[in-house]
């Protein structure tokens, strides 16, 4: 959570609204009169008081909320989180760290790509009515006053920790002794990482690095009334601690403060005058296009070498910074100094806030989280053997646990004499991953193995490069998709020599193949045993090996991108013509996004059918829920709580024949039309039914929920006296238990006898 946030410093509750992400700044509100057919607008007054009530125009932009806006209210939303007081203290601090990474990674993204867009004089507007320039300046406004709130909850944070007996000093707080310890550290430690750079006629303008942390140092020789400059990088990317400890307690300074007031090491015989803090960031869109790249894995290595030194799209500095040095180093880095320059009232880079939550005092984190085996896979019975037997088993991560089922899976397949083959995708992995292991095996023991590798997945791109490389040195067949398209779908294929011929196992995720964001993003996945699953994802491996699409047929499974958009259409629109009073319809939608315009269209002329919707989305939405004729039957509602909400589900009553729907795909335009993605049905009555616990169950959250206003703000829930104040994530994990003790009891009872029911 790669991964699953707004009050003033003391609240206790949501008092206000965040403010919302609205069309206009200057009227938040959509009145339904003025979303009518344009060609019945020119008409005179006269003649319109004589024509029925026009239906709405559903392509208004008033109607569709911006992408960047939302997703920056949800970056709101995990930063409130920061302030709760329900939250333990080290946990509030994480969260405070992801707000800062999370909003990094906007900047280098979003912004990143809006830049491109500006540069390129691209004025075509979003579906929601904005210019790409326009983008920029709203969420300009936005993360100004979000960054504000940030260094508020810091410093609120930081007194809380204080009385927790950890300690964030300032260098001008620490005695003559704790100087010198600190020095002494210092120069031990890390000054041999430190490399001061000249900024003079014969030394131009230095490199700076994404994401770094630099003082900028006014110097002159003794006796010398020329000043000159220096650069001095901050060593954090080099492995030092951005907060480094002050004796044997848990007392800590900034290591740029430190290093500012250590200066005499680096530069001896000069006097410093004085230094500034500044920190930037890059842009990430640096992809090229692979149509006609002889060498796709040198592509992305040299794409890799432009990123460094791809143009930076902010700096940050501190209040009071000399404003002839913010000028120059704004004019050094080809910033619009109005515009693209940020003043942080406290601490730069506040995802470095990770080191203090990292602190081991059990007392101030949330307790322990041990996921469950699954209780079918809790048998030393082959997994093949339990899988065709049950059909299918639903995995729920991380309250069921990775290792023992999807590590289990391919653990087994790599040493099972019976299995001929094993084909699967990874977008994303740990390079400590058993999974590449058990992959390695496999082919050592004689197998085909093929692995279809997203170079592309973003910020992994050097990762993914590594373990494709020590995949093919193991004599796997490495891929790397279809040319234009990402590979996102999560699927495993192993093919196995069964008493009654070749069979096919297949695993069926929402998640990446990756134990360790397993433990802490909810996913779901499904192992199955069916013929035409099997020979679906036969289909789907032979694509993406070879990237032929002609007369590929998919029996049961749903790709992206030429079939799902088209099916989720029609399965919203037969929603609405089969819904009525006896038979209501009803669509629940979980995804990280909803931001596809055709989809949220779809889905407005269901709700305006009469068809309930209700919307789990944790981030960006482009829907506005509440509208009167247009949307009043559907609610948006986003999870943030310890795990990142990161499982796709699509639902559908389809009038009474349900349709339960998992798989990678979010309802965005990319992941439907650009991507290689992969949903499957579920069709076992039990496993529905736990897929619909785990729904409703969300939908009821009173703790960690968030609801969307027709204005497009978001309120939390409160529990009232009556309910229950515990998460949904808390009340998933007590459920899992309980199924494992049931489970349990059960085959107690059984050897005792007794028989029983089959739980799962």
């Amino acid at each position: 959570m790669n991964s699953g946030e707004n009050k003033e410093i003391g609240y206790n509750e949501m008092t206000d609204p965040i403010p919302a992400a609205t069309p206009s700044s200057s009227d938040s509100s959509v009145k339904l009169e003025t979303i009518v057919p344009k060609t019945s607008r020119s008409k005179p007054p006269a003649e319109s008081k004589k024509l029925l009530a026009p239906p709405p125009d559903l392509d208004a932009p008033e109607l569709y909320l911006n992408r960047e806006l939302t997703w920056l209210q949800f970056n709101q939303r995990v930063l409130n989180e920061a302030l709760d007081e329900r939250t333990p203290l080290l946990e509030r601090v994480k969260f405070a760290a992801i707000a800062g990474s999370n909003l990094d990674e906007f900047f280098m993204k979003r912004i990143g790509g809006l830049k491109q867009q500006v540069a390129a004089k691209v004025l075509e507007r979003t579906v929601d009515g904005r210019t790409p320039a326009e983008q920029i300046r709203e969420c300009y406004t936005f993360v100004r006053r979000h960054q504000k709130e940030k260094q508020q909850i810091l410093g609120q944070l930081r007194q809380d920790l204080k009385q927790q007996g950890i300690v964030i000093l300032g260098y001008d707080q620490l005695s003559s002794e704790d100087r010198e310890q600190v020095r002494k550290d210092y120069y031990d430690n890390i000054y041999p990482l430190v490399t001061p750079q000249s900024i003079d006629p014969a030394h131009p303008f230095p490199f700076i690095s994404n994401l770094s942390l630099n003082l900028l140092v006014t110097l002159r020789y003794e006796n010398d009334q020329e000043q000159s400059l220096a650069r001095v990088k901050v060593p954090i990317s080099a492995g030092a601690p951005r907060f480094l400890r002050v004796g044997q307690q848990n007392r800590f300074v900034l290591l740029e403060q430190v290093m500012a007031n250590n200066l005499d090491m680096l530069f001896p015989g000069m006097e410093v005058l004085g230094y500034e803090i500044f920190r930037v960031t890059r842009n990430a869109n640096t992809e090229r296009s692979q149509e006609h790249a002889d060498d796709l894995l040198a592509l992305i290595e040299s794409t890799l070498q432009e990123r460094r030194f791809a143009p930076i799209v902010r700096l940050e500095v501190l209040p009071g910074t000399d404003p002839v040095l913010r000028g120059r180093l704004a004019a050094e880095l080809d910033l619009d100094e109005e515009e693209d320059v940020f003043e942080v009232e406290g601490i730069l880079g506040t995802r470095d806030f990770f080191e203090i939550a990292a602190l081991n005092i059990p007392e101030l984190k949330d307790r322990v989280h041990h996921p469950i085996d699954h209780p079918a896979l809790q048998s030393s019975r082959s997994i093949f053997h339990i899988i065709r037997d049950a059909g299918a088993i639903l995995l729920q991560h991380p309250y069921e646990a990775f290792s023992s089922s999807v590590e289990r899976f391919l653990r087994e397949a790599a040493t099972d004499p019976k299995v001929r083959g094993i084909k699967m995708t990874l977008y994303r992995t740990s390079s400590r991953s058993p999974i590449l292991d058990y992959l390695i095996q496999a082919a050592q023991n004689g197998k085909q193995v093929a692995v279809v590798v997203e170079l592309k997945a973003r910020f992994d791109e050097a990762a993914n490069i590594r373990l494709a490389t020590r995949l093919e040195e193991a004599g796997i067949h490495v891929t790397y998709g279809v040319v234009g398209l990402k590979t996102h779908a999560k699927i495993i294929l192993v093919v196995r020599q069964d008493y009654n011929g070749l069979r096919r196992y297949v695993h069926i995720g929402t998640g990446n193949y990756h134990p360790e964001t397993s433990r802490i993003y909810s996913d779901l996945g499904l192992l199955v045993y069916d013929k035409e699953i099997g020979q679906d994802a036969t289909e789907l491996f032979n694509y993406l090996t070879t990237g032929y699409t002609p007369k590929r047929n998919y029996q049961r499974l749903l790709m992206a991108p030429k079939v799902l958009k088209k099916a989720l259409l029609e399965k919203i629109a037969r929603e609405a013509e089969l819904h009525d009073r006896q038979s209501p319809g009803h669509i629940i939608f979980k995804m990280n996004a909803l931001e596809d315009a055709d989809v949220v269209r779809a889905l407005y002329q269901a709700a305006m059918a009469g068809v309930k919707i209700d919307l789990l989305i944790r981030d960006s939405c482009r829907v506005r829920p509440g509208l009167k004729g247009i949307s009043e039957n559907m609610r948006v509602i986003s999870i943030v709580g310890r795990f990142l909400e990161h499982a796709r589900v699509y639902y559908f009553r389809n009038g009474g024949q349900e349709e339960y729907l998992i798989g990678s795909a979010d309802a965005m335009k990319r992941n439907l039309e650009s991507r290689v993605e992969v949903v499957t049905p579920v069709e076992d009555p039990q496993l529905r039914q736990d897929i619909h616990t785990m729904l409703e169950t969300q939908l009821g959250d009173r703790r960690s929920a968030w609801e969307m206003q027709p204005d497009g703000s978001y309120q939390q829930r409160r529990p009232q006296a009556d309910e229950d104040p515990r998460s949904s994530q808390e009340l998933l994990i007590e459920l899992a238990a309980r199924r494992n003790k049931d489970v349990t009891r059960l085959k107690k009872r059984k050897a005792k006898g007794f028989g029983g029911r089959n739980l799962r």
